[in-house]
């Protein structure tokens, strides 16, 4: 909020008996945050006592505004030093995440892409050097994440057993890290034998679940997910075969993400409903990015920033009222933020880390060995523009990549303390690096964005219409015109967060 938005009552500011924090009006109350994570709602005349210095030893407040930082007296800049270090301690904790491309062909659906082809699968001695890149990491813990670019990574099912038990080896011989895979599949082509395999290596399974049949397989034109029959088979499957050898369920089960085209907007409970119904524990309803898509296509499956945002309501709203009736489902949009609120540390998810990860704790691999800092970076030079190419895995070490200057450029474009009125929000706390925004903000193209980012879709409801003169975090979003440019229309050569996609 810009500091003269309001006058405090009585209209003096005690500076040196006051800590560094940030303020904003929110839902009728004024919310100060800090940099090491605390925050407390206060009433106005609470906050005018807290500018004028007369929260003191004895004021009901003053206990929790001295413990929070928010008072010079009794700071513990050690303690305060402390919760800021965890905040951001994945910035110096070394990549953890890598997003290996297993193959380049389609899954099926297009018989001749559906050929083995050498040239567009990941080779055996590829896969071995990614390994051992990722190994070099100062990180813990290594989680590998198996991927095919049009949908399915099992089309190279040799190359995934190849590159989960040379990882397992590799690391019991020589990291000793610990060590996670995951298997993003469309379950096209998925087999018993493969399903026993995968749980025995304690492969995890990630796949695309978007609704009932009829709304699932309706957007299978324009997605990569697999017949609903055959999603819904699976993940009965491996839900069953956890069940029978004991598996914690809390950590064991199948995650299924949706893919929000514009036919999932008014068909919001019926894929809450399905979830339910196959026991899912979690449903991610996150906004589909124009990246990829043509203006046709977009202008056939798109929306603007309002219309997911109504939905958004709708579906969470629904959500509660289930969890209310003792229904176990968890948003992950909304279970993300509300870590970063209530936690001390910085969720792993990119898009609302500040600096995001890609590169520092996030690097991808295509299949032809060529690395990426993440995996949407990859996505854009399949679109033509290899703006974001660090180089070849073989030519490669772990340092290159975290200290190469596309990620150096990436990490100072996306740290919130850089970007003009960010670093002065009281949303920093909250919100998502201001380089290239939020999801809500991917709906709308680079041409149209005057600033970074904006704070509206993390206003409360009563809140998000308000001028917003009244907490400086500058103009609503504008959506972008139904049928406008895809994001592989868009130049890339200046600004990396002018693509149609958040990168991380």
């Amino acid at each position: 909020m810009a500091a003269g938005a309001v006058v405090p009552s009585p209209p003096t500011l005690a500076a040196d008996q006051l800590g560094f924090f940030r303020w904003g009006r929110i839902a009728g109350k004024v919310l100060v945050t800090t940099d090491g994570g605390d925050w407390v709602f206060l009433s106005e005349p609470e906050f005018a006592e807290l500018l004028a210095g007369e929260i003191r030893d004895g004021h009901p407040r003053f206990a929790q505004l001295q413990t929070g930082g928010f008072l010079r007296e009794g700071l513990d800049l050690d303690a305060l030093a402390t919760r800021l270090t965890r905040r951001i301690q994945h910035v110096a904790r070394g990549p953890e995440l890598h997003v290996v491309t297993m193959t380049r062909r389609g899954d099926g659906r297009d018989a001749p892409s559906a050929a083995p082809d050498a040239r567009t699968d990941l080779d055996r001695e590829t896969a071995e050097k990614i390994v051992e890149v990722a190994l070099q990491s100062t990180s813990p813990s290594v989680s590998f994440q198996l991927q095919g670019h049009a949908g399915e990574p099992l089309l190279n099912v040799d190359g995934v057993r190849h590159l989960v038990e040379f990882a397992r080896a590799t690391n019991k011989r020589a990291a000793g890290k610990t060590l996670g895979v995951t298997l993003v599949s469309n379950l096209s082509r998925m087999t018993e034998e493969t399903a026993e395999w995968l749980v025995a290596n304690e492969v995890a399974i990630r796949t695309w679940l978007d609704g009932p049949a009829e709304l699932h397989d309706g957007n299978r034109k324009w997605t990569v997910a697999g017949a609903h029959a055959d999603v819904v088979r699976w993940i009965e499957w491996f839900d069953r075969r956890y069940r029978e050898l004991g598996r914690d369920p809390d950590v064991w089960h199948v995650d299924a993400r949706v893919t929000t085209t514009r036919r999932t907007l008014s068909a919001w409970r019926e894929v809450v409903d399905e979830y339910v119904a196959r026991g899912m524990r979690s449903i991610h309803l996150r906004p589909l990015g124009p990246l990829g898509f043509d203006a046709e296509a977009w202008q056939t499956i798109g929306y603007t920033a309002e219309e997911y945002v109504a939905f958004y309501e709708r579906a969470f709203g629904y959500i509660v009222e289930l969890n209310r009736r003792g229904v176990h489902l968890a948003e992950a949009t909304a279970s993300m933020f509300l870590n970063k609120i209530l936690s001390s540390g910085d969720p792993a998810t990119g898009e609302i880390r500040s600096p995001c990860l890609a590169g520092t704790s996030e690097v991808a691999y295509d299949a032809d060995g060529r690395v990426f800092p993440g995996d949407e970076a990859r996505r854009v030079d399949a679109f033509g523009d290899p703006l974001f190419a660090l180089g070849h895995v073989r030519e490669l070490t772990i340092a290159d990549v975290v200290r190469h200057p596309t990620v150096r450029a990436i990490a100072a474009a996306s740290l919130l303390d850089a970007q003009p009125m960010c670093a002065d929000c009281w949303n920093k706390l909250l919100r998502v690096q201001g380089a290239h925004g939020g999801r809500p903000h991917a709906l709308r193209p680079a041409g149209e964005r005057e600033r970074p980012r904006d704070d509206r879709d993390l206003r409360t409801l009563d809140d998000r219409d308000r001028p917003a003169s009244l907490d400086g975090c500058g103009d609503p979003l504008r959506p972008a015109p139904r049928g406008g440019r895809s994001a592989r229309h868009f130049t890339l050569s200046e600004k990396p967060w002018q693509i149609g996609r958040p990168m991380c």
